[in-house]
């Protein structure tokens, strides 16, 4: 069994609004529920073996109030109670805060040190593990292909900017406005081609060794477990790597704060997670997913349902 739980965005600031200004934010509020899921966590039966976070941690406002630091801070120490791993998917929220270079030095760096585990470009946080015999568990980057965390001289950040004003040609770039493909906006990213031929990899030996593969990332995968806009730039890549082999049963994704589900073509089940921050006090949203041989099943808390998920 493992915890799962996306979008906490924390600041220590009043309620606000989400960027339609329609939508309640409870950034102070969302380190209580963090804390409950937390205390859920911690007496669960059977134990967990580990948590997903699946990205923005803290929210952007962090970086303008110069409180960063101190807000990862305070989400850490609470995670820090838990006795298992944490693994932790990147966000935008996280790069709005820190580049690259600067998340690699926090705690949101949960890639395991030995090389093997993930691409040759440290600072692609994709990797693998194996929690339990015959599971993995691939962590992907959503936002290895993005102008976000990127230094604006870099090839990353070039390639990206050129990616993005081929397909958004609006002032805001983080405005889907009048866009064919309106999940080129900048709050989004993609996949550079060296993840994608070492998620390739990964997923071979996960065939060749008969496991079962869980994928998570930041932003989801299928336009069916999203709103359209919320969607990784180059997702029909991602998505063709894992329907050209048998293992994956499920990705699990964020960034979506509605949450939604979709059991695709190829029999994999994408299930995009509501967001904490938009949980109001006296409801939460977090769940424990419990894997056996032939399904997972999702115990939701609050906000978010039960789900079975057959394979």
């Amino acid at each position: 069994a493992f915890g799962v739980i996306a979008d906490i965005q924390f600041a220590d600031a009043e309620d606000g609004h989400d960027f339609g200004g329609c939508r309640r934010r409870y950034y102070r509020h969302s380190l209580r529920l963090l804390r409950e899921a937390v205390r859920a966590w911690a007496g669960e039966s059977p134990p967990i073996e580990f948590v997903l976070q699946l990205g923005d941690s803290i929210d952007g406002q962090n970086a303008r109030r110069g409180e960063a630091e101190s807000a990862l801070q305070q989400v850490l120490e609470v995670l820090g109670q838990l006795s298992v791993p944490v693994h932790h998917a990147w966000g935008n929220h996280e790069l709005y805060n820190f580049s690259r270079a600067q998340l690699v030095r926090t705690g949101l760096y949960s890639r395991p040190a030995e090389g093997s585990a993930g691409p040759a470009d440290r600072e692609c946080h994709a990797y693998h593990c194996s929690p339990a015999p015959r599971l993995r568990l691939v962590v992907l980057d959503t936002y290895d292909l993005s102008t976000l965390g990127a230094d604006p001289g870099s090839l990353r950040y070039q390639e990206a900017q050129r990616v993005l004003r081929e397909k958004n040609p609006n002032d805001d770039l983080n405005s889907p406005e009048g866009l064919k493909e309106p999940h080129f906006v900048a709050f989004n990213g993609g996949f550079s081609q060296a993840q994608l031929d070492w998620f390739d990899e990964v997923l071979k030996f996960s065939d060749e060794n008969q496991e079962k593969v869980i994928v998570t990332a930041h932003v989801p995968l299928h336009p069916s477990a999203s709103n359209g806009v919320c969607l990784a730039w180059n997702h029909e890549a991602a998505l063709a790597v894992i329907h050209s082999h048998r293992c994956v049963v499920c990705v699990l994704a964020g960034h979506l704060h509605d949450g939604a589900y979709c059991l695709d073509s190829h029999g994999v089940h994408h299930l995009t997670l509501e967001g904490l921050i938009e949980t109001p006090p006296g409801s939460n949203a977090f769940g424990t997913v419990h894997v056996y041989e032939d399904k997972l099943v999702l115990k939701g808390r609050g906000r978010i349902p039960d789900r079975v998920m057959h394979f």
